[in-house]
């Protein structure tokens, strides 16, 4: 789970709700109508503007956001820099069976490309095409969450033309202009707190997920084309190395230098 998410939603959730009660009066921010032109209004139009199939796959999506894990680029690199050394010793062949046990599809296919001996341009040109794909889809992805963030505001203000037109309907009737007034107003306050909570942090955690898959993958084809071209597993690793930042590349070399211990 990740708890940046979580903890952000609950915490923006409980700030609004609690400066609601502790201004009082909190069923005044309930108001049936304006839940169904808001948030019926932007959910149908989220789903109008989306395929089908990206629609089934909103759980999926969101299960990314909310509990999916950054990638282990230590691990990462240690994986990479242990072939490199099987490789040099052994040959490429050798990797055969350990691809196999990857659990990574992308990484195993990478090393597959290898082992059977194809092209190391074609390695690359597949590897990135692949990468190419996955950005898109991603995008794609994100996109329903920024067409909720562009229209629960305005199926918001559309609530508040709604409720200003039963206003002025019923002006000789003073019973009317209060509910007429609540929808006005709260119809805004829903679309602006569903896009503002919701739609548009959601939107953005979903391109860091992006980002950090891509970096990842990146690396591994860094690291299978060096394998590849048979370089000193020092070397690769030197070249890893530069996808991490400060604090991994410390992390990655006192545990290297741990490993050296143990070995001695």
């Amino acid at each position: 789970m990740d708890l940046a998410t979580v903890l952000g939603l609950i915490l923006a959730i409980v700030l609004v709700v609690g400066g609601i009660l502790t201004g009082g009066e909190p069923g005044a921010f309930v108001n049936i109508p304006s839940l169904l032109i808001t948030v019926g209004g932007t959910l149908g139009a989220v789903i109008m503007s989306n395929p089908m199939e990206r629609i089934r796959d909103l759980g999926k999506i969101l299960h990314k956001a909310f509990f999916a894990e950054s990638p282990d680029l230590v691990g990462l690199v240690q994986t990479l820099v242990s072939f490199a050394e099987k490789a040099r010793r052994e040959g490429l062949l050798a990797l055969e069976e350990d691809a196999m046990q990857l659990e990574d599809g992308f990484l195993r296919k990478s090393i597959q490309l290898v082992v059977d001996g194809t092209d190391p341009e074609l390695v690359k040109a597949i590897l990135d095409a692949e990468i190419g794909i996955l950005e898109e889809r991603h995008v794609g992805n994100k996109q329903m969450f920024d067409t909720m963030a562009e229209l629960a505001p305005a199926f918001g203000m559309l609530g508040t033309l709604i409720g200003l037109i039963q206003m002025l309907k019923n002006l000789n009737d003073p019973d009317a202009l209060g509910p007429g007034m609540a929808v006005a107003l709260i119809t805004t306050f829903y679309g602006s707190f569903l896009a503002n909570v919701f739609g548009i942090p959601i939107s953005r955690k979903l391109s860091v997920r992006t980002s950090q898959e891509v970096l990842s993958r990146e690396l591994m084809v860094e690291g299978v084309l060096a394998i590849q071209a048979g370089e000193n597993p020092r070397i690769v690793e030197e070249k890893l190395k530069i996808f991490l930042p400060p604090k991994l590349r410390n992390e990655l070399e006192v545990e290297r230098q741990e490993s050296k211990g143990k070995a001695g």
